[in-house]
């Protein structure tokens, strides 16, 4: 129990932590933002998370689990809106949540804000009410842009926006390495204020399932090699990569497998409700390994370790990928992963060791991989192995809040001493 609570206002515009998960715009951030926000409650700070209001019929506050509410604010209409289209309302955000502050009398250590968007808000409460803020971006606009360039469809000011909150953030939260980096270089950022911490896992709710038990409940055959995709079903997941290396995989490995896809915006997915669905099935139909291919819908969080015990391999092959909570979540279920060699993937996993890295967009390379590790048994074992103990040393929620603590205390000793040295901002050890 930190035995110096603070009262820490957390914003995340688009992703409430009690949305449902695997839509378009719902994923690893409204987990990040629920899993740290409880781990901090654990530790007896008080925590207010300020979502944008998307249907009027739910409370205003919401008192969700002990220390922690969830605050809806009125910002646009009280509907769902794709997060490419929120910038405009984000002047209405941080207006309402400054009148709801000081009607309520409230007092904030300090803001914790999550995506650019957010940053904004938290900006301009630190020009007005001198609340400092850091930021964790999630995905930086310059990053988007290189890889999906025109049909990126942020606003462009985006971009001078993240620019603009590396300067004014207090600390910046990078999720690893390669986020650190593409803050500094394509931002500027500086270096001394910036702290690597990584996204985690719920040990809770991912941990090692039987697999015979796992595939009985999912009915899935027991002789199967099954290959997992979990997540987002968005072309930048890469999940057409995946069905394309079924195409190549050797006569020995193609007779037994099985892709298994979780994701979507609907618990069955059609043509209709998903556009993703529609281009994944008819390309696995013209590569002629529909037979291969199953999309099993959204599924709630408390059947996802039954998929990720369920499965011989996890693999996720985005184009680029900020961090990735799903491999940590696979390898915490005792399955390895495959996964691009691109942002956090290639932090979390270990190639050779905890699974494997490819390049993304390369589907021959893909199947070569699975080809060597679906018929290698006792390869995959040890894995599994590795795997689980890799996650659980050093990827649980609980480690991950030990360390934003550590970006708190800095973030309040330099806000309390305005005259620190610039440089003297490094994370102290607990």
């Amino acid at each position: 129990m930190n035995n110096n609570p603070q009262k820490i206002a957390f914003i995340s515009e688009h992703a409430s932590p009690l949305a449902y998960l695997g839509g378009v715009d719902t994923g690893g951030q409204n987990v990040y933002v629920a899993q740290l926000a409880k781990h901090l409650a654990d530790e007896g700070h008080s925590i207010d998370i300020y979502t944008r209001r998307e249907d009027n019929s739910v409370q205003t506050i919401v008192d969700w689990v002990p220390n922690i509410r969830v605050i809806h604010v009125q910002a646009g209409p009280a509907k769902v809106i794709p997060k490419e289209e929120i910038l405009s309302y984000m002047p209405e955000f941080a207006g309402w949540m400054r009148s709801f502050i000081n009607t309520e009398k409230l007092s904030y250590d300090l803001v914790h804000a999550n995506f650019f968007m957010s940053g904004l808000v938290a900006m301009k409460l630190k020009l007005k009410m001198q609340i400092p803020f850091v930021i964790t971006f999630h995905a930086l606009g310059r990053v988007r842009r290189l890889h999906q360039k025109e049909k990126d469809l942020f606003p462009a000011e985006r971009l001078n926006i993240e620019t603009v909150l590396c300067k004014e953030a207090d600390q910046i939260i990078a999720e690893c390495p390669q986020d650190r980096e593409d803050l500094i270089e394509l931002y500027q950022a500086d270096p001394g204020k910036i702290a690597i911490v990584p996204c985690g896992f719920s040990q809770t709710e991912f941990h090692p399932v039987n697999r015979d038990i796992a595939r009985k409940m999912l009915q899935i055959n027991p002789d199967e090699k099954v290959l997992l995709q979990l997540g987002r079903m968005v072309p930048r997941k890469g999940i057409d990569n995946v069905i394309r290396s079924l195409a190549s995989l050797s006569d020995k490995s193609a007779e037994k497998v099985k892709l298994l896809i979780v994701g979507g915006d609907k618990d069955d997915v059609t043509e209709s409700s998903c556009a993703e669905y529609k281009r994944l099935s008819d390309l696995a139909a013209f590569l002629g390994v529909a037979d291969k291919v199953q999309f099993a819908g959204r599924k709630s969080r408390e059947y996802l370790k039954f998929y990720y015990a369920a499965a011989d391999v996890f693999i996720t092959t985005p184009w680029y990928e900020p961090f990735g909570i799903t491999p940590l979540e696979a390898m915490a279920c005792g399955t390895p992963v495959i996964g691009s060699d691109v942002g956090g993937i290639k932090y979390s996993v270990i190639d050779g060791v905890t699974g494997a890295l490819v390049p993304p967009k390369n589907a021959e390379a893909l199947a070569q991989k699975i080809d060597e590790l679906v018929t290698d048994e006792r390869v995959l074992s040890e894995m599994g192995r590795n795997a689980l103990k890799h996650v659980n040393a050093n990827f649980t929620w609980k480690k991950v809040a030990q360390e934003i603590q550590k970006v708190y205390k800095v973030t309040l000793r330099k806000t309390a001493n305005p005259f620190a040295r610039k440089n003297a901002t490094r994370i102290e050890a607990a």
